[in-house]
């Protein structure tokens, strides 16, 4: 299932994405007189049982037709309220290299917060105290259950599901210090959706073609099976040191292909008016404007 939040009077609501349009959760709980998720933190904590549900609603919505079209919709990121928003660095060999850095031997692990948190088609606001902006198409994996201590060979079966994902940068001020924090948590610069794909949709997270667009023009193009470390063990590494909860959403990393990895003379930083597009097999494309 694709599943995805938007927002009616700034409340969010949870939708399933289907061929005929998107069906509005909370409509159709009133239309069948059901208990039902209502929210993405209800879908994803009610675990299997919820899914189950879901996917029966979404069969008798198709046939009764409590849908509405997608173009009316005003999304929000998939995950409105995560405890943790985690992000590797430097997790794509090829995206090592260009940088010149070399291959970590752990993951490099820093953090966003939710004010950076952003939807699919929402406009992002440049702030003005910075001017070298770059993204960064990433596979962001969210979390299903507790994860503490887990081993590799079943970490996925904590995974909720899969969304596309854009680690945007400041970098200007991301290497001003040590700490690229602030270069990177500015508010909406962790786009997220348009949708989430459950994992039984998503067979092998660790082979997706991976895509970022600016203007149309191709950017980045490279596929997930060029990570470092994997999904599997990205989660098995960060269970080791801090329990994961549901709904948590972890960057997974960028490919090559980013700004930063031009030589300085062709480094032409986003700007005002720029679209920028993120496309991951299976999960859709994920679309932003900034101003």
């Amino acid at each position: 299932m694709k599943l995805l939040t938007f927002l009616e009077d700034k409340t969010p609501i949870l939708g399933i994405k289907t061929e005929k349009g998107v069906i509005n959760l909370l409509e159709a709980a009133k239309y069948f007189n059901l208990s039902i998720p209502l929210t993405m933190s209800e879908a994803i904590e009610g675990g299997e049982e919820a899914l189950s549900l879901l996917k029966k609603i979404a069969d008798d919505c198709e046939k009764e037709g409590v849908i509405q079209s997608e173009e009316s919709l005003v999304y929000g990121p998939c995950v409105i309220n995560p405890e943790k928003i985690l992000c590797v660095g430097i997790n794509y060999k090829k995206h090592a290299l260009e940088t010149n850095t070399p291959f970590p031997s752990s993951p490099i692990i820093f953090s966003k917060f939710n004010n950076a948190l952003s939807g699919h088609k929402n406009v992002i606001t440049l702030p003005a105290s910075a001017k070298s902006f770059d993204y960064e198409a990433e596979l962001v994996i969210v979390m299903g259950k507790t994860a503490n201590n887990v081993k590799e060979e079943e970490a996925l079966s904590y995974v909720f599901g899969y969304a596309n994902g854009n680690d945007f940068s400041a970098r200007d001020v991301q290497f001003s210090s040590s700490q690229w924090l602030l270069g990177k948590t500015c508010d909406g610069f962790a786009p997220l959706g348009p949708w989430i794909v459950t994992k039984d949709e998503v067979t092998d997270p660790d082979n997706l073609t991976i895509e970022c667009f600016v203007n149309g023009e191709e950017r980045q193009s490279s596929n997930t099976k060029d990570m470092i470390f994997n999904c599997s063990q990205i989660i098995s590494h960060l269970s080791r040191f801090m329990t994961l909860k549901p709904g948590d959403i972890i960057f997974t990393g960028t490919p090559s292909g980013v700004i930063l990895g031009y030589p300085e003379a062709d480094q032409v930083w986003l700007k005002a008016g720029d679209k920028v597009s993120v496309k991951i097999e299976k999960l859709g494309t994920l679309e932003n404007e900034l101003k």
